[in-house]
């Protein structure tokens, strides 16, 4: 990722700009924070385990496993979670998961962990198209347990929050 998204990102992330980062761990949520610069769309993302597998610690048995590789597996399908408007020609970077109780996405690895845990996102397309329409979440399709999603956009001219739910889940990238 270049040094522009990840000051944009930056930029999303300060309490002071009201970012998502201090914000309660709430089940059933996702925060997701986008930013549209010309050519590229990043997305970080911030969820519950819970939402993602059913639970929030290491698994314990070979169905929790099973039910964590798979979730991982279609988290690591960017362009399946997030389908970016077609006209702009966008093709999906590195995907970065990390989960401290999943030991960074690596199940099995970690101690059992009371308490909450999330997993954070980082997804970075390139896109031929200055700036796409619009993005198509996926998450809502893939994990049942997402019922809200609460997005912060950031753009070349404006900043705003969006609230995605299981009928609204496409995200209009102008205004």
């Amino acid at each position: 990722m270049g040094l522009r998204p990840l000051m944009i990102l930056g930029a999303l992330l300060l309490p002071v700009a009201g970012g998502f980062a201090a914000g309660p761990h709430e089940h059933g949520v996702v925060k997701l924070d986008v930013a549209v610069e010309p050519g590229r769309v990043t997305l970080l993302m911030e969820s519950p385990l819970a939402n993602l597998v059913g639970f929030e610690r290491a698994p314990r048995t070979d169905a929790e496993r099973q039910r964590v590789d798979a979730a991982l597996s279609t988290l690591n399908a960017a362009a399946t979670l997030f389908k970016i408007d077609p006209a702009a020609g966008c093709t999906p970077g590195p995907v970065e998961l990390n989960a401290a109780a999943l030991a960074d996405g690596k199940p099995g690895a970690a101690p059992a962990e009371a308490g909450h845990a999330d997993l954070d996102g980082s997804y970075s397309f390139k896109c031929k198209k200055v700036i796409p329409s619009f993005v198509d979440i996926g998450l809502f399709t893939a994990f049942p347990g997402v019922q809200r999603i609460d997005v912060q956009l950031i753009t070349g001219n404006a900043q705003s929050r969006r609230t995605l739910t299981r009928t609204t889940a496409r995200l209009s990238l102008t205004r």
